[in-house]
């Protein structure tokens, strides 16, 4: 089953309240998991613009902020929504298995 998606435990989802962010470091780099409203969406935790952690910024809604230089992008489609950013964030999948949250580190095809 080559094409079989590999998921990654990663943390209780009584660990990351709505409205909240929380970052996770793995092999690939630096994830960021996003609870808006109740659903769980996973991106590349650096600024697409910058070298800078969006887990340091806040979440509004579906945007995260970036504190650097003001980018916002929306953590359900992982695009800029503000400049300077450009370039959209690597999306991940995720899934909620007995009360904790997987991802996958295989990126989302846009």
């Amino acid at each position: 089953m080559e094409n079989e998606t590999t998921f990654i435990d990663v943390t209780s989802v009584n660990d990351l309240s709505i409205g909240k962010t929380k970052r996770f470091t793995t092999d690939k780099g630096d994830i960021l998991l996003a609870n808006v409203d109740g659903k769980i969406y996973a991106v590349d935790d650096m600024c697409t613009h910058e070298d800078s952690s969006l887990s340091l910024g806040c979440l509004k809604g579906e945007l995260v902020y970036c504190t650097l230089h003001g980018s916002r992008f929306n953590v359900r489609t992982g695009e800029p929504m503000e400049e300077p950013a450009t370039e959209a964030l690597q999306r991940y999948a995720v899934r909620i298995q007995n009360d904790r949250i997987e991802v996958s580190l295989q990126p989302i095809e846009s």
